[in-house]
Parts: structure tokens; sequence; C-alpha cells
């Protein structure tokens, strides 16, 4: 069965009912976005993760908050910025966590530059942000699925990017992803998700 990541949750209500309809990770964000909180914040929030698996997205993190947020218990650690493949590994060696790698893919060369993150856990295969935003991820972008084509992961990976509970069917059969992402295909404006296409996209996924 195809597994889910709920991405960007600030709100304990929505973390409860994404865990409980089944995803199998919840991510909080702890970088510059419409969906950032605190450290502060996350104690709370991770009382209501239940069964699933919490993921920390962090961009281009100093020491300070690595450590702050491995503290927190967070098992995951999700990079989504320039990290080198050397910075990747000292951050696993640092921690001790599960860390995961985002990539985003504009061509064939994408695939070999993720491949040379050879200290990563899992890739994230996800969508450049468009030309003039700074945010990383969460942009509700699309790329072309064909580059993935025959394409043989070196570690496990998911699928993000642009995915919605229309069409996360169909990324699942173009691609063969066995885990997918998702935040602003499930918002009901910037920021703020929308119960009804979580549980719509979760089931949807679930059911590929």
């Amino acid at each position: 069965m195809v597994k889910v990541k709920i991405c960007g949750l600030s709100d304990p209500d929505m973390v409860g009912l994404a865990a409980r309809e089944g995803a199998d990770w919840i991510g909080f964000v702890f970088a510059p976005s419409a969906r950032q909180i605190t450290p502060a914040a996350a104690a709370t929030l991770l009382l209501q993760v239940r069964q699933a698996t919490p993921v920390a997205l962090l961009v281009d993190p100093d020491d300070a908050l690595v450590k702050t947020i491995a503290e927190l218990g967070f098992p995951v650690l999700q990079l989504h910025g320039s990290e080198t493949p050397a910075r990747v590994a000292e951050i696993k060696k640092m921690t001790g966590r599960e860390v995961w790698k985002a990539v985003g893919m504009t061509s064939p060369c994408d695939l070999v530059r993720a491949a040379t993150y050879e200290a990563v856990d899992r890739l994230l295969i996800d969508a450049p942000a468009p030309a003039g935003v700074d945010q990383a991820g969460g942009n509700g972008e699309v790329f072309d699925w064909t580059l993935l084509e025959e394409w043989s992961s070196p570690v496990p990976w998911m699928l993000a990017g642009g995915l919605t509970p229309s069409n996360v069917v169909d990324a699942i059969a173009a691609t063969g992803a066995s885990a997918v992402d998702v935040s602003t295909g499930v918002e009901r404006r910037r920021g703020l998700k929308d119960a009804e296409k979580v549980r719509d996209f979760i089931r949807a996924a679930k059911s590929a």
C-alpha cells in the first residue's frame, strides 16, 4: 500500500485528523513559510501524531536548530534547502536521526545529483520552486513525471510536487511511487489545511 505524508500542519486538530485517517508521516515546517511553526508549538502538536511518524522540515539549518529539533524527539529530519551531500551526512552523524533530502526535478541531471546524497535514508523528489519564489517546497507545482521513467532510486523515495486528491492516483501510476507527500494540494487557502481534502487525499493514495 502507498504511504502518505501530510506536510505543513500547524493545528492540533488537523494533526489528529490526519493521523486518524491513516497518514504514515506528518510534516512540520521549521522554515520561513505560511506553515512555519516554532519548536515550542511543536511540543504540543507532537502529542496528536498517534501512530504516524513526525517529520521536521528544515531549510539549510544551522547546528543549533538541528540540535533543538532533534532534542524535541523528531525521528526524521527532512532537508529541503541547498544542503550538500557532505552537510547531509554531517547532520545525520550529529543527530543519529533518519535524514531525508528533497531534490527538485527539472532534467535527468537532477536524478544524477540525487544519487550523490549517499547518506540519506530517503529522497523526496519534488518540483523546483518557481522563478522568483524563495520558499523551498510547498509551492503546488507539478514537474514532468516522465523524468522518472526507468529511474531506479538507490534509496527509498517519495513523490511530491503539486499532488492533489484528484491527481495522486495518476501520479502514482505514472511514476511507480510507493510514497507521496502533499501540502498545498490539501489546503483551503495558503497554510490552512482542509479536512475533507486531507481525508480524500489519503484515501485516494492508499487505494492506488
